[in-house]
């Protein structure tokens, strides 16, 4: 199992920084990072992934959406861990290639090898306006411009492929031979020259990716070394992995090339009561103004007339065509019609992890879902998603991970 703690600032439920032993302002000091990290690398994680938004969200006067560049944390948190992989956030929309190589590169010398890319096209409005696009484009155009990128990042560092670093002080040679000159042009521009920073002495980069669109599934099967997905339902996390493995198939890979991980939000204790009894106290604090404008643009849906205990009244077909996250709008939508939830349910089922397959329970309860799932082939691992920080680490690593040792 492919286990990576998500540092989702506070947590990833959207109340945490209201929880009462929470810093408010913890995840804007270093502290808070190496905190996580330490307490993730001790617990027997394989990694830690930072995910990024590049814009104020809804309401910031509401709810915390200041944020740290990810690849800079990361690239602090090199300096104090050994063997976790460093997997962070960078778009394909608002980043030059040349800048992705080298940053990615510089926290792969910085970490000893142990650099990832969260590969992402950016999707809210609010990051369109900010870097003067008038809206942001479709699914299709962003991918089209994502391939052109993320093609462009490698080519740049596959041209010091034959080329090797002596640093020979004797005789004065740095290289063998200079890296080859790259000739591109696409949407992000033109590129005409080489990077000035080798892979070497490392493998390159991880790369990671979580569209689950057609488009999203074709692109990940093509680059990606771990697939990051929505999934709440077995079934349909298993026909998505085996999509994934085709998919990598017909693109030439081996399919246990391309590891999926479904993210796990674990509410654990020492009984299933006390775990019920921790997500009700953060569901208490949700604020209904803030999370259901949240919970529109995300599914396109509106909420605005419907009595909040009344069963949801939309299904899947109803999710609009949106360019925001159409395909874990209706995952999400789907599990609340399926289970017959009413708006103040699915409210508080997207703030507590926004679709992710959440897991309310002992150690125990929560290992014997992760081992069933890899098990009857859902998933290669899990990306879990900690409700609050840093402690949901420490709570994980105490109370699962010795079930998952066993």
């Amino acid at each position: 199992m492919i286990l990576n703690a998500v540092l989702f600032g506070h947590g990833s439920h959207e109340a945490a920084w209201r929880s009462p032993n929470m810093r408010a302002t913890a995840p804007l000091e270093l502290s808070h990072w190496v905190d996580c990290a330490r307490l993730a690398e001790e617990a027997g994680f394989d990694g830690v992934f930072l995910g990024d938004i590049l814009c104020l969200q809804d309401r910031p006067e509401q709810h915390p959406s200041e944020a740290l560049d990810p690849l800079m944390v990361l690239a602090a948190l090199a300096g104090v861990t050994d063997r976790l992989r460093l997997i962070g956030t960078a778009s394909t929309s608002f980043n030059h290639p040349v800048h992705l190589a080298r940053r990615l590169l510089t926290l792969n010398h910085l970490s000893g090898g142990r650099a990832g890319w969260n590969i992402v096209t950016s999707s809210y409005p609010q990051e369109a306006r900010l870097f003067g696009w008038p809206e942001m484009p479709p699914t299709r155009e962003r991918y089209d411009l994502a391939e052109e990128v993320v093609s462009a990042v490698q080519s740049l560092w596959s041209a010091w492929d034959d080329s090797h670093r002596t640093a020979d002080k004797a005789t004065g040679q740095w290289l063998d031979m200079a890296p080859k000159e790259v000739q591109l042009e696409g949407g992000f521009g033109r590129i005409d020259g080489a990077l000035n920073l080798s892979p070497a002495p490392y493998a390159r980069p991880l790369l990671a990716q979580a569209g689950s669109s057609p488009t999203g599934l074709r692109f990940a099967t093509r680059h990606a070394d771990q697939v990051f997905t929505v999934q709440s339902d077995i079934n349909g996390a298993k026909a998505f992995r085996a999509q994934v493995r085709q998919g990598a198939i017909e693109a030439g890979r081996h399919p246990d090339a391309v590891r999926v991980l479904p993210g796990l939000v674990p509410f654990v204790a020492e009984t299933k009561q006390a775990a019920e009894a921790d997500l009700a106290d953060l569901t208490r604090l949700i604020g209904m103004a803030h999370i259901l404008p949240k919970l529109e643009r995300f599914t396109g849906l509106s909420f605005a007339d419907l009595d909040p205990d009344s069963p949801l009244p939309y299904g899947p077909n109803d999710v609009s065509e949106i360019t925001f996250s159409n395909s874990r709008a209706h995952l999400l939508v789907a599990q609340a019609e399926r289970e017959g939830m009413t708006l103040r349910q699915f409210a508080a089922r997207f703030a507590a992890g926004r679709g992710h397959l959440l897991v309310v329970g002992t150690g125990r309860d929560v290992a014997e879902t992760m081992q069933t799932w890899v098990d009857v082939g859902a998933a290669d691992g899990f990306n879990i998603m900690p409700p609050l920080l840093p402690s949901g680490i420490q709570t994980f690593g105490t109370h699962v991970m010795p079930h998952l040792s066993r």
